[in-house]
């Protein structure tokens, strides 16, 4: 590879990419990066991380209230300052942007800044220059996709609702899928008059069910005003405020309007018509199974390609990535179905495995045991707050193909129960083990009655 400027080239400095870049070179790959907009991607810098800061923000109203149960008085009502929590935000992310960029220094990795394109099957070109690559790696990442409806202009999307100038006290998102639940929360847990449009009869299409039953019968308790099966027609601007007029008829004014209606492959202006990258109908980058384009020089990973868009799971195609281009040239292929997933809605949802629905078209038979239940904290509290957790069993193995849960710190929680389902436990193994008590994580290992088969 000593005729080429790098063994690899990399596009995009999301979280995908970076690791991608740090590990191809700790193999002793001449590594070079280019980025035009914020190092670590957008999780780092739109996503996951400042998505989680305002969540936890939003939870404090709850805490605050549900105190004095407990005995606490506060002196006087509490008040939120939204211009503190942006800001604090943005100086979070500055201090991760910096560790990105020392990151890759202290990996040797070449580090341009600005848009890359693609000038052949070797080439790419930044900046008016043009460099040479054995290997040249997409990893630009989704960007939000707005719907073509009249007053489109007036839309936030994702990578624009963190840094408001001024918070809204009327907050209106359209989308069904983990973003606008999740962004609908936090602003009804900041004190907004909150609302969630949705086309389709139910949110989080392609979750469990049940699942998404509860969590709407629970956000509906909090104050979230759910509108499904109904769409925005058009949206008008009239002073500071915006009339956001329904396909049902009714008519809505907010101050802020979001869409979350999905994201897409971020490839405008890479230079893919330069060379032969076949995609999917979706605008996925089809590959092969070692992340090679129809162009074995061009890979691509993370949300570029097919699979579940979550930043462990761009951090694990990276890692496997590398071992197969410039490691020990194969890697086992990564489990998708065992990843496991949580939504920042409140209360939160943690998923890993199978959904009920998926596991009875699997299996030809499965047991399936539920729970739901007012978490302890809450019997003085005063919060009518309850907790959902499920697990779903092939029946002829007793293997816990899935485990859902509903509540606080469901996150956190499913972590733990992912490696059990990713080991292939039995529903034998779960009754095996004692609980931790009094815990609600328990309820996984204590569950015994057959909600149904």
């Amino acid at each position: 590879m000593a005729d080429y400027d790098f063994d690899l080239f990399v596009i995009g400095a999301g979280s995908g990419g970076v690791r991608a870049g740090r590990m191809a070179a700790s193999h002793g790959a001449r590594v070079g990066m280019a980025e035009d907009r914020y190092l670590g991607g957008t999780c780092v810098n739109v996503g996951c991380v400042p998505k989680k800061l305002y969540s936890y923000a939003a939870h404090f109203h709850e805490c605050f209230t549900e105190s004095a149960g407990f005995g606490w008085q506060l002196g006087q009502a509490p008040t939120f300052s939204w211009s503190t929590l942006r800001d604090n935000k943005k100086a979070e992310i500055e201090r991760l942007n910096g560790i990105y960029r020392r990151l890759l220094e202290n990996a040797n990795v070449t580090l341009f800044n600005g848009r890359a394109r693609i000038v052949d099957a070797q080439h790419v070109e930044v900046a008016g220059k043009r460099y040479s690559a054995a290997k040249i790696l997409l990893a630009t990442g989704g960007w939000p996709w707005i719907p073509d409806i009249p007053g489109k202009e007036h839309f936030l999307d994702s990578n624009a609702i963190f840094d408001l100038e001024r918070f809204p006290k009327r907050f209106l998102v359209l989308g069904g899928g983990y973003i606008a639940v999740e962004f609908a929360s936090i602003f009804n847990g900041l004190g907004a008059d909150s609302h969630l449009v949705y086309r389709g009869s139910l949110f989080l299409r392609g979750f469990d069910r049940e699942v998404r039953e509860f969590t709407h019968d629970e956000m509906l308790k909090k104050g979230v005003n759910l509108h499904f099966e109904t769409t925005i027609e058009r949206i008008e601007k009239q002073g500071e405020v915006y009339h956001v007029h329904l396909s049902n008829g009714e008519q809505l004014e907010v101050d802020a309007v979001m869409a979350a209606t999905g994201r897409r492959p971020n490839l405008d202006n890479v230079g893919l018509e330069n060379v032969s990258v076949e995609q999917e109908i979706n605008g996925k980058i089809r590959i092969d199974d070692r992340y090679q384009t129809t162009t074995p020089s061009i890979l691509a990973l993370g949300d570029l390609i097919d699979g579940p868009e979550l930043t462990p799971v761009a951090l694990a195609e990276a890692m496997r990535l590398v071992d197969c281009h410039f490691g020990k040239g194969e890697a086992a292929p990564i489990d998708y179905e065992t990843v496991a997933t949580a939504v920042f809605c409140h209360p939160n949802i943690g998923t890993v495995g199978l959904s009920e629905e998926m596991a009875r078209k699997r299996f030809e038979r499965i047991r399936v045991y539920s729970t739901t239940f007012r978490p302890m904290k809450h019997t003085l509290s005063g919060s009518e707050e309850r907790s959902m957790m499920k697990l779903i069993v092939d029946d002829a193995s007793d293997r816990v193909v899935g485990a859902h849960m509903v509540g606080e710190d469901a996150g956190e929680l499913i972590q733990g129960i992912a490696i059990a389902i990713r080991a292939q436990l039995t529903k034998a193994d779960f009754d095996a083990t004692i609980g931790i008590h009094p815990t609600s994580a328990e309820e996984f290992v204590t569950m015994r009655e057959i909600t149904r088969h």
